[in-house]
């Protein structure tokens, strides 16, 4: 909030700046803040709920909700009779004594949801009904000039008319009362140009449509500059008698740049209103020059590049202040979304920010502009006011590529005409969830869906909603096999990933408690505050332009990658690459950080070709452990960064474990235990089962037992009995089996340095299974955290393999639940499973113990992640035990779909040797060190 004197500090500042600007530009006077970041206090009164009854201040912009007034509500129709309560709002504000004589509107940009408007106690219009549009009365004749005004605004949460509470206050998302966005005062001369629509297509052809109001006889000229202000091609005009309303002007630019997500070019246009030879008044605005079109049966097209949508949807939202925003959140907002290699965003479920769509402009994305409405519709009377202002704001915006008339049967039919009526650039119009104008919008499709429809179909592609995000599930799961999909079918246009961020608000009436309504808005990408979950570091590789081969690195690397070109209009020579090797330490060698880094040459490979990247590796590259490649884009964004191991397993095994060192390890026999020491650690083995029992050093006892047990299928293992024998100094205690039992081999070597090794072997029960691997226990309790080498930081899911980074991780304990606030969000979530292990240490309140994997394609497995009350699909089967090392691990669903309609990646992992070949067996090797250092 700003103190009173800080407002007439501003108010005295902006009326200076108006009197002193040129009178033929349009000023633009604030009488609230510009933004969540930078309010003003005016007077308040709330009718019901938290305090009402009494005149306070709040500021504005704001919902009333998120500064202790009312009652929240979320939607779907909870409103009781008690909940509709109303906002009154007083501001008084001045006016200089030279304005009078020139035409004043007050513009509201945003407001929830009926609001009546007076200035100086008259009405300055009729109600407006609708809650994100920016609306805008005359109040010239209603002004005290060189006075004190005074401006009343009666703003009633649930609306008086049906259909916009169907549209509005029944959707899905939360509903809030009050001025969430900025109000000020626009001052035109009497004769001015009230708003101006541009159509600048690929092909340089420039038109604009001028409203006009209180013409003369005269001319507008037109005149096109770059940003920097340097004039780009000639001036036009037209001519305009007296009364006319409207004005038209065409011209034909040369070679301008074009408009795309990739290379977001822009340009002003400053239009001229002429009268008697004097310049009456002047308005500019920043458009770009691009071209866009549905082909039926073909695809969306814009600049003449066929399209593949990579989208998220977008709620205008923060935790802290509601649908209250600001310029800065949005451009944050946008680099977020361009960070996932993402090129479009799609309004859910109504139109956004002017701030948020001039930073789409600016940093590049497709924008899909939509009129609210979910499961329910405006009415005519109503949704047609409401088109007329959502196209007057936004249709000079380069951005928007689409309309959408509602959401999931949110469609009003009868408005359909008004959106080409409307738009001079004749953008395409779709129905979110159906088939519409030749598109397929249809939500939450699966990836192998119906006859003669979706990707097996005749209209365009195009799921406006898909991969549900709730909780861990959806969002990058399942999107590699999905977008594979969508890039090889010719109508696929892509789609949009419900939704970017969780929609959790501070509930200034439960002392700050994080609400997501339950299971209704724990959906996004990122966190509340906008954390990054482990889909967005997935989505960035699986939307990478740059797509690389999967391929090892040997030795004999030439240093030489395949790629393909998924840009849409950028050659890779545009872009820059580089490279890092690096060598690991581990918890017996601190070595120090040893790095080389080099350039790659780009290559020239052009939008939708293949070539080659070409790496010169310094000599001796072969000694280093990992190989990142980093690629950036023309902007010097990074697009991603991967990572391949140079250094195996094994050779990493042998760095750390020493077999040598003790004596000769000694075993002892009771009925049910084979009891061994050797250097000072001391072990149980059960004789019925070959499990680790107990673990003791010097120090004292170590918890880590009861295992190895197989992940599925362990009561049938098939185990005979427990042998011993010697091979030189190394003690071998072995497991014997039943022919065609799931284990086919348990064998445990422990050698003089007190080391321990563990190789085993099973098959899968039947032919497919979702849990392969062996487990142990261990007490949650005691975990504070733990370093490992493999890929992160990140968990990762079967369906979700990509996003992770192979390096020396550091991680501590947390509880998190993906999405849920509650007890506590840290990510990354610590619990789940790890690709690509080597090593772990884990770190306890006790004892640290220290295993080391000798198997390429071993996954760690950490505890079981807590589940949210209702899990839907997004809870997948752990196996029992605590620590894990796994061959094959389970996927993950969404809010609606099981992971196996996702893709292949979601199917069970299967696993078949008929002739049960021990050689063919899954097969995991292990060391531990329980010397506790």
């Amino acid at each position: 909030m700003k103190t009173a004197g800080y407002k007439l500090l501003l108010f005295a500042v902006l009326i200076l700046s108006a009197i002193t600007t040129r009178a033929q530009e349009t000023q633009k006077i604030f009488l609230s803040g510009t933004g969540s970041d930078r309010t003003v206090n005016w007077q308040f009164f709330c009718t019901e709920g938290r305090n009402s009854g009494k005149w306070t201040t709040i500021p504005v912009p704001s919902n009333w909700e998120l500064q202790g007034f009312g009652k929240y509500n979320y939607g779907l129709d909870k409103d009781s009779l008690k909940g509709r309560e109303k906002g009154l709002y007083k501001h008084e504000f001045m006016v200089p004594a030279n304005w009078q004589g020139k035409a004043i509107n007050i513009v509201f940009d945003g407001v929830m949801t009926d609001t009546e408007v007076k200035i100086n106690g008259k009405p300055a219009g009729d109600m407006h009904q609708g809650s994100f549009y920016r609306f805008k009365y005359d109040i010239s004749k209603l002004l005290n000039y060189g006075k004190t005004n005074l401006l009343e605004v009666t703003v009633a949460k649930y609306s008086a008319n049906p259909s916009v509470n169907n549209a509005e206050r029944k959707a899905d998302f939360w509903v809030f009362g009050g001025i969430f966005r900025p109000v000020f005062l626009e001052v035109f001369p009497v004769a001015h140009i009230k708003q101006q629509a541009v159509n600048a297509r690929a092909t340089g052809a420039f038109d604009a449509v001028l409203q006009l109001a209180n013409a003369k006889a005269g001319t507008v000229t037109g005149q096109i500059y770059t940003l920097s202000g340097q004039k780009f091609g000639p001036v036009f005009s037209t001519k305009i008698n007296a009364g006319d309303t409207a004005a038209h002007l065409r011209a034909a630019i040369k070679s301008p740049k074009l408009w795309s997500p990739e290379f977001p070019n822009l340009y002003n246009v400053v239009f001229t209103l002429n009268q008697g030879g004097k310049i009456v008044h002047t308005v500019k605005q920043r458009f770009g020059f691009r071209t866009v079109e549905l082909r039926v049966h073909d695809g969306i097209y814009v600049n003449n590049v066929k399209i593949k949508f990579k989208g998220v949807n977008r709620h205008s939202f923060w935790p802290t202040t509601g649908r209250a925003m600001n310029k800065t959140q949005s451009i944050a907002d946008v680099k977020m979304i361009k960070d996932m290699n993402m090129n479009a965003v799609r309004m859910s479920h109504y139109p956004p920010d002017d701030h948020f769509l001039d930073a789409c402009d600016s940093l590049g994305l497709f924008v899909l502009d939509e009129l609210t409405g979910w499961h329910g519709n405006y009415d005519t009377k109503v949704g047609a006011k409401l088109v007329h202002e959502m196209i007057a704001k936004d249709v000079n915006h380069p951005a928007i590529v689409i309309w959408d008339n509602g959401n999931e049967g949110g469609f009003n039919l009868e408005l359909d005409h008004l959106f080409g009526e409307l738009d001079i650039q004749q953008r395409p119009l779709i129905h979110p969830w159906t088939i519409f104008n030749g598109t397929n919008t249809q939500h939450y499709i699966n990836y192998d869906y119906g006859t003669a429809t979706n990707f097996h179909g005749h209209d365009v592609t195009f799921p406006t909603e898909f991969l549900h995000g709730l909780y861990d599930g959806g969002a990058g799961a399942g999107l590699d096999d999905f977008w594979e999909l969508m890039w090889h079918t010719p109508l696929s246009a892509g789609g949009f990933i419900w939704v970017f961020a969780d929609e959790d608000v501070v509930r200034t009436d439960k002392n700050g408690e994080l609400d997501s309504d339950g299971d209704h808005a724990p959906d996004g990408i990122v966190g509340p505050y906008h954390e990054k979950e482990g889909s967005y570091n997935a989505i960035k590789e699986i939307w990478c332009p740059v797509r690389l081969d999967s391929r090892e690195i040997t030795p004999r690397f030439d240093g030489k990658l395949h790629l393909e070109n998924r840009y849409f209009y950028t050659n890779l020579k545009q872009c820059t690459f580089s490279y890092k090797l690096t060598k690991l330490a581990n918890p017996y060698q601190k070595i120090a950080p040893d790095t080389k880094t080099g350039t790659i040459t780009a290559p020239d490979v052009a939008p939708g070709q293949y070539g080659y990247l070409q790496m010169a590796l310094p000599a001796g590259w072969q000694n280093y452990d990992v190989l990142y490649m980093t690629a950036y884009g023309p902007d010097k964004r990074e697009l991603y960064t991967w990572s391949w191991p140079i250094t195996g397993h094994q050779a990493i095994t042998a760095r750390m474990v020493t077999k040598t060192g003790g004596s000769k390890p000694v075993i002892t026999t009771t009925d049910s235990l084979y009891k061994v020491s050797a250097n000072g650690i001391n072990l149980e083995f059960s004789r019925n089962s070959g499990v680790l029992v107990k673990v003791k050093n010097a120090k004292g006892e170590i918890p880590f037992n009861n295992g190895p047990v197989l992940a599925e299928g362990g009561e049938k293992t098939g185990f005979k009995q427990l042998n011993y024998h010697y091979e030189n100094n190394n003690l071998v205690v072995e497991g014997e089996f039943e022919k065609k039992a799931n284990a086919a081999q348990l064998k445990w070597t422990i050698y003089p340095s007190g080391w321990v090794e563990l190789a085993m072997r099973y098959w899968p029960v039947g032919e497919e299974g979702n849990l392969l691997g062996i487990s142990f226990s261990y007490p949650e309790k005691d975990v504070k955290g733990v370093m490992y080498m493999g890929d992160g930081p990140y968990r990762v899911w079967k369906n979700r393999m990509k996003g992770v980074t192979l390096n020396v991780w550091d991680k501590k304990y947390n509880n998190t639940i993906t999405g849920n606030p509650e007890p506590k969000i840290e990510y990354p979530e610590f619990k789940g499973y790890y690709s690509n292990l080597y090593w772990l240490k884990l770190q306890t309140t006790g004892q640290p113990v220290t295993i080391v994997c000798d198997n390429q394609d071993v996954f760690m497995r950490l505890f079981t992640p807590a589940n949210p009350k209702k899990v839907y699909n997004t809870a997948p089967a752990f196996p029992s035990g605590d620590i894990s090392f796994m061959n094959g691990i389970t996927p993950i669903g969404t809010k609606s779909q099981k992971p196996e309609k996702l893709g292949t990646q979601g199917f069970p992992n299967k696993y078949f040797d008929y002739y049960r070949d021990i050689n063919m067996a899954l097969h995991i090797t292990l060391y531990f060190d329980f010397s506790g250092k």
